[in-house]
């Protein structure tokens, strides 16, 4: 996958997910409770401070995005709606958009195994799919193919490949108006519909980023651009829900061919799609800022529209007051999260965020029901909506605000997720903003055959979602708001202008690759240049079976820290508890105690202006120094990649090296100097 599976949010911060009110609360502990959760005390807010008055039972303790999904995976077991056998359909692609969030922000395996258990019942051993109708050409069909790319990046199992390269197929082939936008459906001739942008794009970016198609961030491009052209009001700025080039339905409006009603949905799924497919863009495409400019368009004209009182959003946008017109809850949840997210990653202005916060509580307070069992029922989404048909929908006011609203819908249950989430970690994000960590592809640059036989980095890389990768750190970096870059070339002080933090991990050794990049002293000044001049530096060593240490040192003694080439923490067959290294609480980096992995290491010895930070029986495993403006972490084995950190393979001992990867990254942040 490229920098980022960018759906997701690393790291938590989370807050208790308390019950609803019995009454009133004080008024000054609405005011405390308010300006805990970061935002004014607005009625929606004072309602969400006042869930907090009561005692919670044990499933309330965990945030709301753990509690709805870990009730959704008992309603839905292996994403299965009711009694009839899983089939292929975007429903369960928007739940299983929001569990992949849910797992990279917690690295609790269960949230995995939810989607890689869903996605089995539908994808066979040879990558066919029984159930996807690719004869009918929907966009909808394409969603589910961000599973497929996330479970072939995590297991390298040409199954999830194969089936993924068949949505990608479809694209190639999908129907398209004489302007180039694709068909929402073959039955729907020439049009295109807010839905299909999520539907497909993110889908389309990804697939492309991973597997070398450059060439298709045009036509993505063109898709998001096509229909902001064709269905954008100039008075609110609203996009209306569809657009008929050919302008023949009794929906489309006869000179421009646009339907007549803002639908919020649509609207939401618009804004998410151009959120979750900007990660993927080249940063020199053309592309990524057209697309910023319409995300910022669009945001400024949904915040207009959001409900002052509660937060929240409307069915039909523009009409609050008009009959049976009603709140509507999928949409809310997707503006929260794209105003979140398009903060988090930079495209947005930081004001947005107060918006975001607003329809959050607003969710919280009007949509989410919960019981004195600990259940939690999500209300008040409207079950669907579309254009033409049969029987026909004509896109009438009287159509939208007459189509059924139901509870615990799967659309949205994840969108809930996407929303939760984001805003779970919101207030991290503002400590990195425009922050930049870049992480070494030179000394550390192996490669392996990807399957469209190309070499492609691997081994410590933001992108390897494998066990072998470094995309859950990644993700916890971006949660506090820094940008993730690669540096595949030597660290000269042009390269590293541009960084403010500079990972180092495993460097290479011939036995790993036959033409390693090794240290040289000139490398070793430049960094310790930059490093002297504010830079924050991490070095991540191995043992010296797997990694360079002779050379690492030309770099390490500049700090005063040194690597010992002994084996340590050697770990035989199953005994993990070898492996075990506790952190104390309270510590300059570790603010809470935890009990990581480490299995076979090398060893660390110090001095000025170097300090021991973690040390077991006697040998540091940790330590830091300052040099000049700059910092420098130290440590004797990369025990922050996936297969540590991503909770499906190390569960046994309830290692802790994810939660205290989080404690790292944010003291790694606070170490950047202020400009």
């Amino acid at each position: 996958m490229t920098q980022a599976n960018a759906r997701s949010n690393d790291g938590c911060t989370h807050r208790p997910a308390p019950a609803r009110p019995a009454g009133r609360m004080t008024g000054l502990l609405c005011a405390i409770t308010a300006a805990i959760l970061g935002f004014s005390a607005s009625p929606a807010a004072r309602a969400q401070a006042a869930k907090g008055a009561q005692a919670t039972t044990p499933q309330q303790t965990q945030p709301w995005s753990q509690r709805v999904a870990d009730v959704a995976i008992e309603r839905w077991p292996n994403g299965q709606f009711g009694s009839q056998p899983s089939r292929w359909n975007y429903e369960l692609g928007t739940l299983l958009d929001g569990m992949d969030q849910l797992w990279f922000s917690t690295a609790d395996a269960k949230y995995y195994r939810y989607i890689q258990n869903s996605m089995d019942q539908l994808v066979q051993p040879d990558g066919s799919m029984p159930t996807y109708p690719i004869k009918e050409y929907q966009l909808d069909s394409i969603l589910l193919g961000r599973q497929l790319l996330l479970l072939y990046g995590s297991t390298l199992n040409l199954r999830y490949y194969k089936a993924a390269t068949t949505l990608y197929q479809q694209l190639q082939q999908q129907p398209r108006n004489p302007l180039g936008g694709f068909w929402h459906k073959q039955i729907y001739p020439n049009q295109m519909w807010l839905d299909g942008l999520y539907m497909a794009e993110p889908f389309y970016a990804d697939y492309a980023a991973t597997f070398h198609h450059p060439e298709a961030f045009a036509d993505i491009t063109k898709q998001f651009v096509l229909i902001e052209r064709h269905t954008r009001d100039p008075k609110t700025g609203l996009l209306y829900h569809g657009w008929d080039e050919s302008k023949t339905q009794h929906w489309a409006n006869k000179q421009a061919g646009d339907s007549s009603q803002f639908w919020g949905r649509g609207m939401g799924w618009y804004m998410m799609a151009l959120v979750d497919t900007l990660p993927y863009y080249p940063a020199g495409d053309p592309g990524r800022k057209e697309l910023i400019g319409i995300l910022n368009r669009e945001a400024a004209a949904v915040v207009h529209f959001q409900d002052h009182s509660t937060g929240a959003w409307y069915e039909v946008m523009n009409k609050p007051g008009a009959k049976g017109n009603y709140l509507e809850s999928s949409a809310s949840c997707m503006f929260v999260y794209a105003l979140a997210k398009g903060v988090r990653r930079g495209y947005l202005p930081k004001s947005y965020l107060a918006a975001a916060r607003r329809g959050y509580a607003g969710i919280l307070d009007r949509f989410v029901k919960t019981g004195l069992d600990g259940s939690v029922t999500l209300t008040q989404t409207v079950k669907g909506a579309g254009l033409g048909g049969h029987p026909y929908r004509d896109g009438s006011y009287a159509y939208y605000v007459g189509a059924k609203a139901v509870s615990n819908d799967p659309k949205e249950v994840g969108t809930f997720l996407l929303a939760a989430t984001e805003m779970e970690t919101a207030a991290n994000a503002e400590l990195g903003r425009g922050k930049t960590v870049v992480l070494d592809a030179w000394f550390n640059s192996q490669t392996r055959t990807d399957p469209t036989g190309r070499k492609v980095l691997w081994h410590y890389k933001w992108d390897d979602l494998s066990i072998n990768g470094f995309s859950l750190l990644g993700h916890i970096f971006r949660q506090y708001g820094v940008n993730t870059k690669a540096l595949p070339t030597a660290p000269t002080a042009a390269a590293l202008s541009s960084a403010q933090i500079y990972i180092i991990v495993s460097p290479d050794i011939p036995a790993k690759n036959p033409n390693p990049h090794f240290m040289r002293a000139a490398d070793a000044e430049q960094i310790a240049q930059w490093v002297k001049r504010g830079g924050v530096l991490m070095l991540f060593e191995n043992d010296p079976g797997d990694a360079d240490i002779e050379h690492m040192n030309l770099l390490a003694d500049k700090f005063g820290i040194h690597y010992d080439s002994a084996l340590r923490n050697h770990v035989v067959g199953k005994d993990e508890e070898a492996g075990t290294i506790a952190i104390a609480a309270g510590g300059p980096v570790f603010r809470h105690a935890y009990m990581v992995f480490m299995k076979d290491t090398c060893a660390i010895s110090v001095k000025g202006p170097a300090q021991p930070l973690v040390a077991k029986n006697g040998t540091i495993m940790m330590a830091t120094a300052k040099y000049g403006r700059g910092t420098v972490f130290a440590t004797v084995d990369p025990w922050l990649y996936n297969e540590y950190t991503d909770g499906r393979k190390l569960p046994v001992l309830e290692h802790a090296n994810f939660a205290a990867g989080r404690d790292l990254v944010r003291w790694i942040v606070e170490q950047v100097p202020a400009k």
